[in-house]
Parts: structure tokens; sequence; C-alpha cells
């Protein structure tokens, strides 16, 4: 693999020796000795016609519990410091970036600049359309209830356990919280002084959610496969139960309670600006979409609270959702709040919203 590298971009030179360079190779030892990195970098001599070998580093980045378990991670810290090291005086140099494929051959994209990707087209309708009909009309019909109905059942196949679950489950929780698309960025993405939305209250929020990082430790066995977006915009249905989705997210694995709450939060929100929708229209996919959640996870009602919370926190800011008004933020962000004070999600609570 290296050797037919090495032809492609330095012909005519050979490669006179190759060395495993580990984290420490210093010759003073001790306790303050290095055993772990984040690549495996391989040191290549290559002869030169001047006389001076030319030496160069080859490095991939390994799989780790430091936020590098998944290829997207490796990918995006490689890409990372391919631009990092360009731009640092006195630091060695980037020569070149590139792929390892399958079959083993080494191909450069150096000269990239963004990563694109193609997918197949889904035909149908979003289900947000769905919900904004109900919102109007503010019935849900037999049609409705096969389609939730179809939404339950489908997660119900797709939420099965999944292998190594203590560092998955704990890198979900982390993103959960910390990540930019958590709660952490989200309360980032707020703009100063939102309505329903004060600093003091986003901070409040974010800091009760950190605390059941710790509270969901332990908890490795709730590990799934998750769709980790599972929203209106993201759900095109073509019939009554012919689903498709987009957008999966964060790994593709997590706790339940991601998809259930990302969904579940729509219910409410399409019903803050319609609340005569509720009793016989959304309220009634709400509260049948926890009872079949429920029925299939018992522990979910406890596990749920900071995914609601952080659902909330997008659906509430304005950046997302501009014409939310004060009035409604505060209603939705105050149900996040007693869910997260009373450890459990507690659905007859939302009738409260709309009483």
């Amino acid at each position: 693999m290296l050797r037919m590298y090495v032809a492609r971009a330095y012909p005519g030179r050979k490669i006179l020796a190759i060395q495993e360079l580990a984290p420490d190779t210093g010759a003073t030892r001790g306790s303050t000795t290095k055993v772990a990195g984040y690549g495996q970098p391989m040191r290549i001599v290559l002869d030169s016609e001047t006389g001076a070998p030319l030496e160069l580093v080859w490095r991939v980045t390994s799989s780790n519990d430091f936020g590098h378990d998944r290829r997207s991670d490796r990918a995006a810290l490689t890409i990372q410091e391919f631009d990092d090291f360009r731009q640092m005086p006195r630091h060695v140099q980037a020569l070149d970036l590139g792929v390892v494929t399958a079959e083993g051959d080494l191909h450069s994209i150096h000269d990239s600049d963004e990563l694109y990707l193609v997918t197949t087209y889904a035909p149908g309708t979003v289900y947000a359309e769905d919900l904004r009909r109900i919102a109007t009309t503010g019935v849900a019909g037999a049609s409705d209830l096969a389609r939730l109905t179809a939404l339950a059942t489908y997660l119900d196949a797709l939420h099965t356990p999944l292998g190594d679950p203590t560092v998955r489950y704990q890198r979900a929780i982390r993103d959960l919280v910390g990540s930019g698309e958590g709660i952490f960025g989200i309360v980032d993405g707020y703009p100063a002084d939102v309505p329903g939305a004060s600093g003091t209250r986003l901070r409040g929020i974010e800091e009760a959610c950190a605390t059941w990082r710790w509270r969901l430790r332990g908890h490795g066995a709730r590990l799934v496969r998750s769709h980790g977006d599972f929203h209106p915009f993201n759900i095109v249905f073509t019939g009554d139960s012919e689903l498709t989705l987009l957008d999966a997210s964060r790994g593709a694995c997590g706790d339940p309670a991601d998809d259930v709450t990302a969904l579940a939060v729509n219910f409410v929100l399409f019903a803050l600006g319609a609340p005569d929708a509720w009793p016989e229209g959304l309220g009634v996919l709400w509260h049948r979409w926890w009872a079949h959640a429920q029925r299939s996870d018992p522990g979910l009602l406890e596990t749920a609270p900071p995914f609601f919370a952080w659902r909330a926190l997008v659906v509430a800011n304005p950046r997302f959702y501009p014409n939310l008004d004060g009035r409604q933020r505060d209603r939705l962000l105050s149900l996040a709040e007693e869910y997260l004070e009373e450890l459990t999600v507690d659905p007859h609570r939302a009738e409260e919203l709309f009483t």
C-alpha cells in the first residue's frame, strides 16, 4: 500500500526504511511515559538523488474512546489536522491528505474543499404537513392514527440493542449535553434577549441537563440503533404506512428516548399556535405516542427528561422557529423544566399548556 503511494506521489524514489512511531519515544521514561495517542504514525525514509534522504510521516487516526469511535470522527480529525498544520509557524508541514479505500488503495484529496453526499430521492409528503392539517382541522382521523401506529412500529423495529454499549452510550449522552448540536450548542445559538428564553433561564436548563449526564451514566444497556433526528420534517409518507426517513445522524445509535422525544415535542409545538386542535387532534397523537412508547420501553419515561429538554430548546430557538412568540416559548420550556425537576416525563402535564 505505502509502496504504491510512494511510487505515485514520489516517482523515482524508493523506500529505504519504515518505522512505527510510538506515542513516546523519549530516552527518559518513568511516570511521564505516554502510552496512548490519537493515531498510528509511520516514519518513511525515501532515497534521494541529492544524497539526503527524504523523511515523511504517514498516519491514520485510530479508533478510541475520546470522540473518535466513528469513522466520521476520524475523518473530521484528519481534515482538521491538515488545515491546522498549514497555519502553524514552525510546525511540521502537512504534505498530503487522503483516504484509504476498502481495497487498501490510497487516494489523495489534498486539493478538496467541501465534501458532498449523493442519496436517492424520497417521493411523498413530509409528516409535518399532516400536523399542520390537524392543527387547522382540530381532529386526528383514522388515517392519522394509522400513520402514528406506523411510526411507532418503525421505531420498535429500529430500536434493537447494540454491542459495545458502554463507550457508545456514554458518547451518546455526552453529545446530548455537550456537542455543537446538543444542549450546549443549541443554547449558545440563541440570540440575546429572546422573549420567554432569558439567559438565566437557559443557563438553568443547561445546568439541570448536565446533571443528567451522571444520572444516565451506567445505563449502557439502553443503547439501541436509533435514527438520531426523528422529527416530522425527516419523515416522508407515501401512504398510510409507507414511510421513508431522511437525515439519520449521531452515529445511528443512542437511547430510545432520543427518537421518541424528537417526534413528541412536535405535537406540542404545532398545537401551541392552535390550542383548539389539542383535545381531539394533536393531543390525541401526543398521548397515544407516549402510551405506546411506555409499553415498548417501561423505563423510557424516567430517561426522557433531558432528551425532551434538548428538543424543546431546539424548537424554542428562534433561529429554527422564528414565528414562535414569547408566551408559546415560555410554555414549551416550562414543560421541559418540569420534567427535568420531576425526573420523569408525565405526558398529562402537557394538558396544563392548553387549559
